[in-house]
């Protein structure tokens, strides 16, 4: 007897890698407004993963549904196979520098310590393990120096890595980066994603960036989303993806570091 094999889904994995983010069928809307249409994403424990894509074309939105704070209307996403509600442990955040209040009084090691929040054990003050942990990843991402300064007094560049290592000291499994080099020079933007490299040797990353050429140096996967998924795999952004993300009127600047 002969068995017919079902054919295989083109957006699962094909490998043995766990499953980092699955997203099936999503369809998001903001007051009637249509954002996401019909976005399926499947990201494997390990990738480095680029967001490409215009202004307005739900990149940040798509993070935020990832983290569970907005609910889509229709659509499942997973963390590891579980529903987000129950892996929200598992995600570590870097939002955009622009949108955080840097003329807050508080020093670089507290800042970092507001990632134990939720994670730590310890009832009230931080404990020692939350200092140790904090201790580590502010050596990790440079700033251990820099631990007694207040925030404000620090560089673009400086201030990035303050957030990254916040959102390390929650020992998460995936990162999130939402544009963390748009506020800093181009050395300093070299500096980072050499940083996010080696972190991608332990934890899963998935990052936004309209910088396409810089990012595709680092990048295993690439999603282009413009209201859908314009394209997602791991092959080289053509002028024809960008030409479909963002029309006609766009010039491409090639980096050279």
């Amino acid at each position: 007897m002969t068995q017919t094999k079902a054919p295989a889904d083109p957006n699962k994995s094909h490998t043995s890698k766990p499953v980092a983010i699955d997203i099936s069928e999503l369809n998001f809307s903001f007051q009637s407004l249509s954002i996401l249409e019909n976005i399926n994403m499947v990201i494997e424990k390990g990738d480095f993963a680029g967001l490409v894509g215009p202004n307005g074309g739900g990149k940040t939105t798509l993070l935020k549904l990832i983290l569970g704070l907005y609910k889509a209307q229709t659509g499942q996403i997973s963390i590891f196979g579980k529903p987000v509600k129950n892996q929200r442990k598992l995600i570590g955040y870097v939002p955009q520098y622009a949108n955080f209040n840097s003329d807050f009084p508080i020093s670089v090691q507290d800042t970092v310590l507001q990632g134990r929040l939720g994670t730590s054990r310890c009832f009230g003050a931080y404990c020692q393990k939350d200092k140790i942990i904090a201790q580590k990843v502010m050596q990790e991402t440079e700033i251990l120096n820099l631990s007694q300064r207040p925030i404000q007094s620090l560089s673009g560049g400086q201030m990035q890595r303050v957030l990254v290592a916040r959102a390390l000291a929650a020992e998460p499994e995936i990162l999130l980066l939402d544009e963390p080099t748009a506020n800093i020079d181009q050395r300093a933007e070299k500096d980072i994603f050499d940083l996010f490299k080696s972190i991608n040797e332990r934890m899963t990353i998935l990052i936004i960036s309209h910088d396409i050429g810089f990012v595709s140096d680092y990048i295993n996967k690439v999603f282009c989303l413009n209201k859908t998924l314009v394209c997602h795999d791991s092959s080289p952004v053509t002028s024809d993806t960008i030409h479909t993300l963002y029309g006609g009127h766009i010039s491409e600047v090639h980096h050279h570091h």
